[in-house]
């Protein structure tokens, strides 16, 4: 059990930091559009994630910066695209009622794919902060941090889904999602400078 307290005190820990993939989370449950799904999608992906960290973490021992560069290259391709869709979205998605699972399934699970396995954090939080602390687990312990930190996922993405989509019962006006969606612009504006910045950070290493 101690292993279990352990490994979800560091998933929450780790996954706590907010980033594209939460800040995809927290809109999909504001415009309440498939918001189980998204959470389930999130939640599995980081299971996958910890249970390859914890089983095959001798295999690995730093991402190398060939990877770094490419999966942070991608995912600033992808915000820069979810910016400008954004930025051209017709006014008269605005309305409350037109949010609700207003976007197909196909698109809602390409992008929840799209935001959680092109952000590096979650191969560096899942697999190799939280495998490398497995490292010296015996198979049992393994077994219960696995767990604990799987369980810190479930719960992180299903409450924070289901709260955003709680305070969309207070939003009902267009001014209010105006508002929204300006916030949401900055942030990954604000997002994709700090990943331009990681990138810049490893030429630089390489380089000299």
């Amino acid at each position: 059990m101690e292993k279990f307290v352990f490994g979800f005190y560091l998933g929450m820990s780790l996954i706590l930091a907010i980033g594209p993939q939460n800040l995809f989370v927290i809109e999909q449950g504001l415009r309440r559009n498939r918001v189980f799904l998204v959470c389930l999608i999130c939640a599995l992906s980081d299971f996958i994630f910890i249970v390859i960290g914890t089983t095959a973490f001798h295999y690995f021992s730093q991402s190398t910066p060939f990877v770094d560069i490419t999966l942070n290259l991608l995912l600033l391709v992808f915000i820069f695209n979810f910016i400008w869709n954004k930025l051209n979205k017709s006014s008269d998605l605005y309305s409350l009622e037109s949010t609700y699972n207003a976007e197909p399934l196909g698109k809602v699970v390409l992008k929840t794919l799209a935001f959680t396995y092109l952000n590096p954090h979650v191969y560096s939080d899942t697999i190799f902060i939280i495998g490398g602390f497995s490292r010296d687990f015996i198979l049992n312990e393994k077994f219960f941090f696995v767990m604990g930190a799987t369980t810190s996922s479930i719960i992180y993405f299903f409450c924070l889904g289901y709260a955003s989509s709680y305070f969309a019962h207070f939003i009902n006006n267009r001014r209010s999602w105006r508002l929204i969606d300006k916030a949401v612009i900055f942030t990954m504006m604000l997002l994709s400078i700090f990943v331009l910045y990681k990138i810049i950070l490893i030429v630089m290493s390489i380089t000299y």
